[in-house]
C-alpha cells in the first residue's frame, strides 16, 4: 500500500469516526441545553439562540432573521417576548435612527452566563472518565478542526 492510499485511508477513518461521534454529541448538548433553558430558566430553546446570536454581535431583527433562516416576524415575536421579559432591551441607533439595535440586558447576559456555566459543567463531567492524555488529545484534536473551520 503506498503512502497516498495510507492516508486516504486514515483519512476516510477519520471521517467516519467523526460522523459517528459529532451528531450523537451535538444531540446530548442539544438536550442538555433544552433542559436548562426550559427547565431552569423558563426560555425556549429558540429564544436561548436568539439571545445566543445577540450576545455574538447580531444586533437587529434583520441580522437574527438571516442568521436562523426565518422570517423577521417570527423572529420579531420573539424577541418581543424576550424585551418583555427583561432579556433583551431596543435602542435606536443614533446613526441611522432606522436601525433597531438590540442588546442583552444585565438579566439577560445573566441567563447566559448561567446556561452556558451549567453546560460547561456538565460536559466537564461527562469529559471527566477521560485521562490527562486522551483529554490532550481532545483538545488538540478540537483545536485541529477549529483551524479549518
Amino acid at each position: 500500500m503506498d503512502e497516498s492510499t495510507r492516508s486516504s485511508e486514515k483519512l476516510r477513518q477519520a471521517v467516519d469516526v467523526f460522523w459517528e461521534t459529532f451528531p450523537p454529541l451535538w444531540r446530548m448538548i442539544h438536550v442538555h441545553i433544552r433542559e436548562v433553558a426550559v427547565e431552569q430558566f423558563n426560555i425556549t430553546v429558540e429564544q436561548f439562540h436568539i439571545l445566543r446570536h445577540i450576545r455574538r454581535g447580531r444586533d437587529s431583527v434583520s441580522a437574527l432573521a438571516e442568521a436562523k433562516d426565518i422570517s423577521r416576524p417570527a423572529i420579531s415575536q420573539s424577541v418581543d417576548l424576550l424585551v418583555t421579559r427583561g432579556l433583551i432591551v431596543r435602542s435606536i441607533d443614533p446613526q441611522d435612527r432606522r436601525h433597531v439595535k438590540l442588546d442583552l440586558t444585565a438579566d439577560g447576559n445573566a441567563l447566559m452566563d448561567a446556561i452556558f456555566g451549567d453546560t460547561r459543567q456538565w460536559m466537564m463531567k461527562t469529559l471527566e472518565p477521560l485521562s490527562a492524555d486522551e483529554i490532550q488529545a481532545l483538545t488538540c484534536s478540537m483545536e485541529s478542526l477549529k483551524k479549518i473551520l
